[in-house]
Parts: structure tokens; C-alpha cells; sequence
């Protein structure tokens, strides 16, 4: 643990730098608006409140570069900023103490910084005695099946309180009861106030955040209400990229045409990619989650080969916001677990490994429903055909994979890259990579065990040659299309993991002819486009 004063020196280094980037940000802004063209269309609105308090997240960047992309080409845009209308906003809840006040003195402040000379729409927090009467009694499962005026704030909220709670199955208590209920009235605020901002504007398009945060989500929910086409955005698998899409960004909705085929250039770059992955060498939003990748090593093969096979099971984070759209054949990823378990229990003459998703212990985003917790529970340790890999385990997956008879995984990425390796995938949840045939998803979860069951028997396991092809295909098209890279314009700011700060660049440079990033953007909003780099 830091020492008082290597804290105070963070604190220190963090303000001056955070001061140093709002600067470079204040000079960004007064360049577009010295630059912004004359209005051609109608409006777009901009909305982000769930994804920065202070600072500049990659998604908060990624919406300003969106609204001065939009402004410099002669559409309007008109940002929906919050003046503590949020009570509290989910980045700003306490779980210690689900009643203390968000920092919005901070986070208005940023917002100040960020959107000088732009079109704003401030919102605040509108309290409604009738919705507050409404909920004044209800229980947890009556507040998620909660539903006001044909709005339904009770599921709209949860991805949000699951998030922020860090775990899946909420607990019947006051807290979580109270923090459901001021979420549920924040998001009715919200949704008024973006009803009557959208019947004022007449927009063109609406752009949001993530669009599963319920301020976002409620903005959303609206938008479709009033016939206008929405659009989110999250981080994607590059370092500083963004993606975009009219369907749901954290399930990550890709048009891959079935003609396409990956050219000896196109497969070679693949090909290049993948083998800094399969080191380790890879980050997401900021986070590189393998600090090292170790070989499994002798013992755990001494012990293996005492079994007849081996079979991996890779789990996700329970509270990701992916979860809702993994959630089809079971009810969530530990009745998924549970059902393994069942298997692992029938066949001791297999070696199971379970493993932890790194991002369970992730600093300041631990997991408070975890698969350490459930392997406890469960007393996997007195099995001697289980092992348990720890999020904090650095050791080779794709190592176990290439030796494994077939891999388990509820929706997690490495499935994707299993089924690259060649390995038989057997997959339990909806996951990105099974929009087109890439691994093997049964059709319910008994069709699931029956499939694992016929896996475990059989001596040679036969894999369509097009789970290769189209796992192939669609990394390339994740990577290489639809990932729109924002390094031009962003770099990490050196103080926290996730966030960054704005480079120094011409203005110009946020133009279609400069930018092909910027070109799918604007192709998206304005003219239908698909969001992805043409190549």
C-alpha cells in the first residue's frame, strides 16, 4: 500500500496534469467553433453523463471528437449535460454509502471545460411525488418488474445497479432496495427532460454512451419512442478505437457480408495481431490485463496426464454489462457453473480447469459475486479433477487450449480465439462471436449437457472447417473495420488506466478527407452508413 506521501505526490502530479490536459482541451474547443460550418442539416444530440466524473474517459473523447466531426461538417449539434440531475449518476454512487451525494462540483465543472461555445441542454433532477409514492413500498422483485407511465425503469435500471454493486443476484436489503429506487426516479427525470429536449430539437439522430447506464438507456428508450434513430458508442478492441453502431454497443453488432473472404494481405495482418495476443501483449480501454503470460510448466502436466483428457472452462466478470445479452440458455453465468459442475462431478477421468477472468480482481473493480466465491462454495478444492486458476494466475490459456479435448466458455472472447486455434468450442451464452457460426451454441442448456456429454465420449471431436473461416472473419472485421482508431487525436494521459487526454492536432484533421475514422462516423449519423472503415 502507497504511503501518505507518495499519495499527496499522485494527488499533486494528478492536478497538474489534469490541469494541463483541460488546457489542451479549452484550445480544442475554441478551434471548432472558430471553424464550424454553417448549418446544412438538422440536429444531432450528444449525450454521455455515465462515463467520466473528472477527466476524459476514451468514451467521453470519443463523443466529443463525434460532435465536432459533426459541427465542422455543418450539422448542429446539440450536447444534453447534466447539472446534478442524477441522484446519484452510477460512476458517482458509493456502494459503502448508497445515500451520500455524487462529486458533481468536479464533473460539472470538466463539463464546463468541455463544452464552451457549444450548443448545450442542461438537466437537472425533477422529482415526481407520484413516482415516489409508487415505489415507496415495493421489494427487489418488484421494483425490476417496476413499470411507470409505459416506461419499464425497473429493467431499465439494472444493468446499472449490477454494475455499479458488482455482482449479478442483488441482495434483498435496504441499500440495494433504496439505490434501486433513486436510480428508477433519476431515470424518469432524465427521460422527461430528453422527451421534451427531443420535441424542441426535431433531431437528426440521437448519439449516446453505451446506451445500458440507465441515463443513457432512458434516452435511448426515448429516442425510439419518438421514431429518431439511435446510436451508441463504446471502447473497441484496439487501443484507442471506438465503436459505433445503431444496434446495442456492449453487444457488439457486426455486418460481416458472407461473400467476404480475407484476402493473403488481410490474413497476414491477422495473422500479426494474433501473435501478440496469444503472448499477452493486448489492452482493452486502457487495461492491459496480462502483466506476464507464464508456461504451464511440468507439474500441472505431470498431473494432467494421470486423466484421460482435459477441458478448460473460461468464466467472464457476473456484472459486465455484456451479461444481459449472454443470459439465453441459462439464467446467468453461474447456472451456467452450476450445470458444469453436474458434468465435472459425472467425469472424474477429466481434468477440468476452471479459470478466472483477470478482470474479477481488477483494482477498484473486484467482483463482489465471484467464481473464487463459487468454487468456495461449492468445495471444488475436494475434487481431484478440478483445478482452479485464479484471476491472478498468469499462466498460458492458449497453452491449455492447444492440448485440451474441447474448450467451455459462457461468452468470453477467448472462445473466439479457441476456435481460431482450431480447438472445439463448446459455447454457453450469447456472445459477439456467435452472431455468425463460429464455435458450437446449443440450442438450450439441456441441449448444452447433451452436447458436452457426446464431446466427453467421443475420441475425436469433428469441427466444421467454417467455425475457422468465419472466427477468422469476423476478428479481422471487429479489428480492422469496425474498431475507428482515435490515436490521431487522443494518447493516454499518463495518470489513470483508461483515461486520456487530447493530443495537439489541426483541426482540419477531424475532416472525412483527413480522417477515415471520422468518414465512418459521419457516414453513420448522417448518411445510414454501417460505421466501418473502408479498406
Amino acid at each position: 500500500m502507497a504511503s501518505w506521501l507518495e499519495r499527496v505526490g499522485w494527488a499533486a502530479t494528478w492536478r497538474v496534469r489534469q490541469w494541463q490536459n483541460d488546457r489542451r482541451l479549452a484550445e480544442q474547443v475554441k478551434a471548432v467553433a472558430r471553424n464550424e460550418a454553417a448549418p446544412v442539416t438538422r440536429p444531432v444530440i450528444l449525450f454521455n453523463a455515465s462515463t467520466r466524473l473528472v477527466g476524459l474517459s476514451q468514451n467521453a473523447a470519443f463523443s466529443l471528437i463525434a460532435g465536432w466531426a459533426l459541427r465542422l461538417a455543418g450539422t448542429p449539434v446539440v450536447h444534453f449535460l447534466c447539472n446534478a440531475g442524477l441522484r446519484p449518476c452510477v460512476l458517482g454512487t458509493n456502494r459503502e454509502k448508497v445515500d451520500a451525494p455524487p462529486p458533481c462540483k468536479g464533473c460539472i465543472t470538466q463539463t464546463h471545460t468541455a463544452y464552451t461555445g457549444a450548443v448545450e441542454r442542461w438537466f437537472e433532477f425533477q422529482a415526481d411525488s407520484s413516482l415516489q409514492q409508487a415505489l415507496t413500498t415495493l421489494n427487489l422483485s418488484q421494483l425490476r418488474a417496476f413499470e411507470f407511465q409505459g416506461l419499464p425503469l425497473g429493467e431499465m435500471v439494472l444493468p446499472s445497479l449490477r454494475w455499479i454493486l458488482r455482482k449479478n443476484t442483488l441482495a434483498e436489503d435496504g441499500a440495494t432496495c433504496f439505490l434501486y429506487r433513486q436510480y428508477i426516479q433519476s431515470a424518469w427525470s432524465v427521460a422527461q427532460q430528453f422527451a421534451r429536449l427531443l420535441e424542441d430539437v426535431r433531431p437528426l439522430a440521437v448519439v449516446v454512451f453505451n446506451g445500458m447506464f440507465y441515463p443513457e438507456a432512458a434516452a435511448r428508450w426515448m429516442a425510439g419512442k419518438y421514431g429518431v434513430k439511435a446510436i451508441s458508442h463504446e471502447v473497441a478492441l484496439r487501443p484507442l478505437t471506438a465503436f459505433f453502431t445503431t444496434g446495442e454497443a456492449t453487444a457488439y453488432p457486426i455486418d460481416i457480408p458472407e461473400p467476404f473472404e480475407l484476402t493473403p494481405e488481410q490474413d497476414a495482418r491477422l495473422d500479426a495481431y494474433l501473435q501478440q495476443r496469444f503472448q499477452g501483449n493486448f489492452s482493452m480501454a486502457g487495461i492491459k490485463f496480462w502483466p506476464e503470460i507464464r508456461a504451464l510448466g511440468a507439474e500441472f502436466w505431470q498431473k494432467a496426464g494421470r486423466f484421460k483428457q482435459v477441458v478448460p472452462v473460461f468464466t467472464n466478470v457476473i456484472f459486465d454489462t455484456s451479461q444481459g445479452y449472454a443470459n439465453v440458455l441459462f439464467a446467468d453465468m453461474f447456472a451456467w457453473l452450476d450445470q458444469v459442475l453436474e458434468i465435472i462431478r459425472a467425469h472424474p477421468e477429466t481434468y477440468f480447469v476452471i479459470r478466472a477472468h483477470p478482470d474479477e480482481t481488477r483494482p477498484g473493480k473486484e467482483s463482489r459475486q465471484s467464481v473464487a466465491d463459487w468454487v468456495q462454495r461449492n468445495k471444488l478444492a475436494a475434487l481431484e479433477n478440478v483445478l482452479f486458476v485464479d484471476s491472478r494466475q498468469y499462466f498460458s490459456s492458449y497453452e491449455l487450449i492447444q492440448r485440451c479435448k474441447f474448450v467451455m466458455v459462457y461468452n468470453s472472447t477467448i472462445g473466439l480465439e479457441a476456435s481460431l486455434l482450431n480447438a472445439p468450442v463448446l459455447c454457453g451464452g450469447k456472445a459477439r462471436f456467435t452472431q455468425i457460426p463460429t464455435v458450437f451454441f446449443p440450442a438450450s442448456a439441456a441441449a448444452y449437457r447433451q452436447q458436452a456429454e457426446e464431446f466427453l465420449a467421443d475420441k475425436k471431436i469433428s469441427v466444421p472447417e467454417f467455425f475457422n473461416r468465419n472466427a477468422r472473419r469476423f476478428l479481422y472485421v471487429q479489428l480492422f473495420r469496425t474498431s475507428l482508431p482515435m490515436g490521431k487525436f487522443i494518447e493516454e494521459d499518463g495518470i489513470r488506466r483508461g483515461y486520456v487526454r487530447f493530443k495537439k492536432f489541426d483541426i482540419q484533421e477531424l475532416t472525412p478527407e483527413k480522417s477515415p475514422a471520422v468518414r465512418a462516423i459521419l457516414d453513420g449519423i448522417l448518411r445510414n452508413g454501417n460505421f466501418q472503415l473502408d479498406e
